[in-house]
């Protein structure tokens, strides 16, 4: 299993987050083949890595 170091990594909201910390998640750009989602209520918390195929699926789905 590959390991990535995310200890410096930019995470980002969706613009549709609000404000007062509802329940959102995050993601991470700059990761090869993958992107890092994570809870952004729980920064420290485990970090989920979703292929980019199967990540741009589910934005175009959503999108939808």
């Amino acid at each position: 299993m590959r390991e990535y170091d995310l200890t410096d990594a930019r995470w980002h909201k969706s613009s549709y987050s609000n404000g007062e910390g509802g329940d959102c998640v995050e993601v991470a750009a700059g990761a090869p083949g993958v992107v890092p989602v994570r809870d952004s209520k729980v920064q420290d918390s485990p970090v989920l890595l979703v292929g980019n195929t199967a990540w741009a699926n589910f934005i175009d789905a959503i999108r939808h």
